[in-house]
């Protein structure tokens, strides 16, 4: 007697199992990734306040105050004699998230407030939406 050997292949309930399987792996892991990037790109934005707020303040040493509106650290407005910028590029003027920082001049902490939005760009908010001055 000879025994014939079956090659048998996966069934479609095996099949499904592992499609379910990777779905649930790769639903975990686009969630903590996703949540990195926002983490890393909150920091990034709390970096460039500080960046944007000595570029503020390096016009301000050569004004004698600081700028009404940010656009006057990439061209000189018309009553600045001691301007010597551009003291900033547009992308500067925009966070990571692509809002654009919201500066006041005076400012209510100091001789000007320049606040970072957060990943929402909108003012108030908790954990990766929350804001952050250049006074904190």
């Amino acid at each position: 007697m000879t025994k014939r050997r079956r090659n048998q292949g996966f069934t479609l309930l095996e099949m499904l199992a592992v499609i379910v399987l990777l779905g649930v792996i790769a639903t975990i892991v686009v969630r903590q990734v996703g949540g990195n990037v926002d983490k890393g790109k909150v920091g990034a934005g709390k970096a460039q306040l500080a960046s944007l707020s000595m570029k503020i303040e390096n016009y301000a040493m050569d004004v004698g105050a600081p700028p009404a509106d940010l656009a006057y650290l990439l061209a000189k407005p018309a009553n600045a004699p001691g301007w010597q910028g551009p003291y900033a590029k547009q992308s500067e003027l925009r966070d990571p998230f692509g809002h654009a920082f919201a500066y006041l001049s005076p400012g209510e902490h100091g001789s000007f407030d320049l606040v970072f939005l957060g990943r929402d760009g909108k003012p108030g908010g908790k954990g990766n939406d929350a804001d952050v001055g250049n006074w904190q």
